[in-house]
């Protein structure tokens, strides 16, 4: 009786062994932006990242490991991405105003791995770190804090979700494009004064980011100058959107003005008020690409690719070798995974 009892128990030993092996085997390793060591499932399925760079980064890797949603769609969003998403659950996120994960949903999605941005040492991301370990989904931080980090953060993601090809394609596409515009930025005549730049956030283009703000580094990632300073203590960590006076920016004087939002751009030209600023007497006003994601800000995301070289195109016409219209829509297959046409591009990169 005692032997059958201990067979028995040698057995249920060994089987648990041999599952608890082949779960290992089916588990791999990754070092994630933070040096942490992290276990993953061998094959990835399903995916919640906690950012909108984030969720987009998931999504040019492959959209149908989505999951859920960090805000729901605006109609822009809708335009040139794939269908899934406009089918896909609002979970939340970390980042942001008024941020905070529905924890319900979250679990009903039974993501695989989260992704997470890797941005500031944060309370709210403590507290989710706790909700993910409770939950037993593994998550990863990624650093894309700048333009520059988007190459390498496509291919960590890649490899995150067992898809290093698709990683490695869009990382040399990527390094590509942006090393056109650094050649380009070098090749400028080195006496040139650097173009000033304001740009115009809000209905009324009076909210903007101070210089050296994340939110509008692709300013000096073309070599130009943001006119506006900002506020100590409010220009890399805060959220941004400083207000200024009408009679700011007329000190400015800027040579470009870039806007963030249509209905701004529709009057400004109209509006008397903005009349008196030389870049709007010398039609230096430009509304910056924004469908189906903005190119330049807001979320910071890897659009800001494409974004660097129409920059660079609007500040200094002529000097960069690239036909920008057929760089669109190469850039919308291999990142959005969508067709446009030459009509569809002209339409996206605006007047």
């Amino acid at each position: 009786m005692k032997l059958r009892a201990a067979t028995a128990l040698f057995v249920l030993c060994f089987v648990l062994f041999l599952a608890a092996l082949s779960a290992r085997a089916l588990a791999r390793d990754v070092e994630d932006a933070r040096g942490r060591k992290v276990t993953l499932p061998d094959r990835v399925e399903k995916v919640f990242a906690t950012s909108p760079p984030g969720t987009y980064l998931v999504y040019a890797i492959d959209p149908q490991l989505l999951v859920g949603l960090n805000f729901p769609l605006w109609d822009t969003e809708r335009k040139y991405t794939v269908p899934r998403l406009q089918t896909l659950p609002v979970i939340g996120g970390t980042v942001g105003m008024g941020r905070t994960i529905n924890q319900e949903i979250l679990l009903r999605a039974k993501p695989d791995v989260i992704v997470a941005w890797d941005w500031n040492e944060t309370a709210i991301n403590a507290e989710y770190e706790a909700v993910f370990r409770r939950m037993g989904i593994p998550w990863v931080y990624v650093k894309a804090n700048s333009v520059w980090e988007w190459p390498d953060a496509v291919a960590f993601a890649g490899k995150v979700l067992g898809r290093d090809a698709r990683g490695r394609e869009l990382q040399a596409m990527a390094k590509g494009m942006l090393g056109q515009v650094k050649a380009a930025v070098e090749g400028l005549p080195k006496k040139a004064t650097a173009p000033t730049v304001y740009y115009a956030e809000g209905v009324d283009g009076l909210s903007t980011e101070g210089r050296g703000s994340f939110h509008t580094e692709l300013i000096e990632v073309v070599g130009a100058r943001n006119v506006h300073e900002g506020q100590r203590g409010s220009v890399v960590h805060g959220y941004g959107m400083e207000h200024v006076s009408l009679e700011q920016v007329m000190g400015y004087d800027p040579d470009v003005v870039l806007v963030k939002e249509k209905l701004f751009y529709d009057r400004v030209f109209k509006d008397p008020r903005w009349k008196g600023l030389r870049a709007v007497r010398d039609h230096r006003v430009f509304l910056i690409p924004h469908e189906p994601f903005n190119w330049f800000d807001r979320p910071p995301s890897f659009m800001r690719i494409i974004g660097a070289q129409w920059l660079f195109s609007v500040l200094y016409p002529g000097r960069l070798p690239v036909d920008l219209k057929a760089q669109t829509k190469a850039f919308y297959q291999a990142f959005l995974g969508v067709k446009i046409d030459d009509r569809q591009a002209a339409e996206i990169l605006g007047p």
